[in-house]
């Protein structure tokens, strides 16, 4: 993939993440368990991991973090912190999953692994910020909502990927 489109795909795929991170968050999902969302950026992340690689992916997903809290204006704010932490914790397993365990796990398992480590990640940061251990009790909470959006999540990357083949068909460069 040449340099001009490889800037141009990331240009794309930052600006679908920010529009779906701020559609989501006016969803009304958090009245299920509060603070829960559905991941729908991490549809991005997933395609970005598949179509341009780790760290083009990373890339997407750093600028998608900073941009949309700069947004929102909760730029290093706790809301900041929580979604840096539990994306970059679910980016990292689900890179490793897709290139070290490919053959076990689907789009789908890496999504759901995805999810559920994004939520352990962020009760990881929230009990840096408190220090109270009782946060974790909030895990099993979040995991029932991670494991269907997860799989919802990674069905869609899964489709949308396969409709994707102009930009897979030479592979990706930093796999």
């Amino acid at each position: 993939m040449g340099n001009t489109r490889k800037l141009v795909l990331i240009g794309l795929l930052v600006s679908l993440g920010l529009i779906l991170h701020f559609v989501e968050a006016m969803l009304p999902v958090s009245m299920l368990v509060p603070g829960a969302k559905l991941g729908l950026a991490n549809i991005v992340n997933l395609i970005a991991l598949v179509i341009i690689g780790f760290k083009g992916g990373l890339l997407i997903f750093f600028l998608r973090v900073f941009l949309s809290s700069l947004f929102a204006g909760t730029f290093l704010s706790i809301n900041f912190y929580l979604g840096l932490g539990g994306g970059l914790t679910a980016y990292l397993l689900m890179s490793a999953v897709y290139y070290f365990m490919k053959e076990k796990f689907s789009l789908i398992g890496v999504s759901v692994i995805g999810a559920v480590f994004h939520n352990l990640g962020q009760l990881l940061i929230a009990y840096l910020i408190i220090s109270n251990p009782g946060i974790f009790y909030y895990l099993p909470y979040l995991t029932l909502v991670a494991i269907p959006t997860g799989i919802a999540v990674g069905l869609i990357t899964y489709f949308t990927t396969g409709h994707l083949s102009v930009f897979t068909s030479g592979g990706n460069e930093d796999g």
